[in-house]
């Protein structure tokens, strides 16, 4: 884990990043899974705490899982990956954020995360590359389905992973093995038009999201574990997000920015 700063050294860094977004034409945020921790969604990949430490990930999230057993691909995500998902609440730094976008110090989130929080906040213009939970699709004919009903249908016997088509329904998350979807074409130009580029909990370890920041003209990373962006980076806050966008929004309200 990256040393984090002392108090003062604290307060410069926050100084920094406010000024950078404050001078920017087109600031974009990519996030990734530590900023969904404080409310309470483990990460995936972190030593001795992350769900891969307890579950094959080609087993219980992969597209080829999926289409091996449907059934037991669906009873498996209910029972792990799916809940903590769909009871999680934003924190400050999702409401931050949110609040960013609406003054228009940010103009769009790219996320990694597939939990919805940055909506469910008040963020407009989401780009999440890696899917999300809220819907699902028949892989034939194309039929939309509310991924939280679904679910419970099938908890309770009312339905299988299947549409009436006979087509089995894929949740609207990129699974391992996935294709990238569309929307992150969008997320490549957003980060080549971006003069800055704001990093929140995101290792940057995981293809191809983590080529997105090398595309901005400038770098801030908000992560509390060294990325691959650091040495560029223009400021460096390896403190939690919810800290450091806490202190952002005190700097904007003294400044009546927010």
């Amino acid at each position: 884990m990256a040393t984090p700063l002392d108090d003062g050294a604290f307060e410069q860094a926050v100084d920094r990043l406010v000024e950078a977004m404050v001078e920017a034409r087109h600031c974009v945020v990519l996030t990734g899974a530590g900023i969904s921790t404080e409310s309470g969604i483990p990460d995936f990949r972190s030593p001795g705490v992350g769900l891969w430490e307890r579950l094959d990930p080609m087993e219980a999230m992969s597209a080829a899982a999926f289409w091996r057993d449907p059934v037991r691909f669906y009873r498996l995500a209910a029972e792990t990956w799916l809940p903590p998902l769909w009871q999680a609440r934003p924190n400050v730094a999702h409401r931050v954020l949110a609040e960013l976008e609406r003054e228009g110090l940010v103009r769009a989130v790219i996320t990694q995360n597939i939990d919805g929080l940055h909506q469910r906040a008040g963020s407009r213009r989401v780009l999440e590359v890696h899917g999300h939970v809220r819907s699902a699709r028949c892989t034939r004919c194309g039929r939309p389905h509310e991924l939280p009903d679904l679910v419970a249908r099938l908890q309770t016997g009312e339905q299988g992973p299947y549409c009436t088509c006979g087509g089995p329904i894929k949740p609207a998350v990129v699974l391992f093995g996935d294709p990238m979807p569309p929307v992150f074409e969008e997320a490549v130009a957003e980060a080549g038009r971006a003069d800055l580029m704001v990093v929140v909990g995101s290792s940057l370890a995981v293809d191809p999201a983590n080529s997105l920041p090398a595309l901005a003209q400038r770098v801030v990373v908000n992560n509390l574990e060294p990325t691959w962006v650091d040495g560029r980076a223009v400021v460096r806050l390896p403190y939690r997000a919810s800290r450091v966008w806490g202190a952002v929004r005190q700097r904007l309200m003294a400044r009546r920015l927010l």
